[in-house]
């Protein structure tokens, strides 16, 4: 369950980072927008941003450390090396399939996403090239005008298209970019917490040294 809980740790740190941000631009636009009605000048705030970035790199992923360095040792000390062991086999073995499977569905979305905004830009510059208006050609469809009926579809769809592929994408970006490279962190860093600790795990775990059953 390794992988899955430290996955879901990172996402969820993702998340609260970017919503973090996302409530000071907006904070920060509308401060700028009450100063540019003044006749002062506004600068927006760039460094509060990459110190956002920055403090959430560092503070939230201080839970998943602690769960990558602590599973193997408490495992070791509880139930002896051997229960280190399959640990450690089970955390490969499910950590490959789960960063793969990030991977892949992530930048599926991402994809998916890009395409979708090719598509809509094709559709805008042909409507520009055929000297349409496709604002005001939604209009005059939904006025009844069904001369225009094929370009209004085209738009309203591709724009349901692109809402659905934004939301895909919020969740695609930190699957393939967070999430599934920092299980190979996982792997390594548990493997190499247990092989520090192996031998003080060996004589000192709870059922006591040389028990038998390593």
């Amino acid at each position: 369950m390794l992988p899955y809980a430290f996955s879901a740790m990172t996402m969820k740190a993702v998340g609260d980072a970017a919503f973090e941000m996302m409530d000071f631009i907006i904070e920060d636009y509308n401060k700028g927008q009450e100063l540019i009605k003044n006749g002062e000048k506004y600068n927006p705030d760039y460094q509060r941003c990459i110190q956002i970035s920055t403090d959430a790199s560092l503070k939230k992923m201080v839970a998943p450390g602690v769960l990558v360095i602590g599973s193997p040792l408490a495992a070791g000390f509880l139930f002896g090396p051997t229960a280190t062991a399959g640990l450690l086999a089970g955390a490969i073995v499910s950590g490959v399939q789960v960063a793969i499977s990030a991977s892949n569905t992530g930048g599926a979305w991402d994809n998916a996403k890009k395409q979708v905004e090719r598509e809509r830009s094709e559709h805008r510059a042909k409507a520009k090239e055929a000297g349409v208006d496709l604002k005001t050609v939604i209009k005059e469809f939904e006025d009844g005008n069904n001369d225009l009926k094929k370009w209004a579809e085209d738009e309203k769809r591709l724009r349901e298209m692109h809402i659905a592929a934004v939301v895909g994408d919020t969740v695609g970006d930190p699957l393939k970019d967070t999430s599934g490279p920092a299980i190979n962190i996982l792997i390594k860093l548990s493997a190499i917490t247990s092989l520090v600790f192996g031998n003080y795990i060996q004589n000192n775990h709870i059922w006591g040294k040389n028990s038998g059953k390593e």
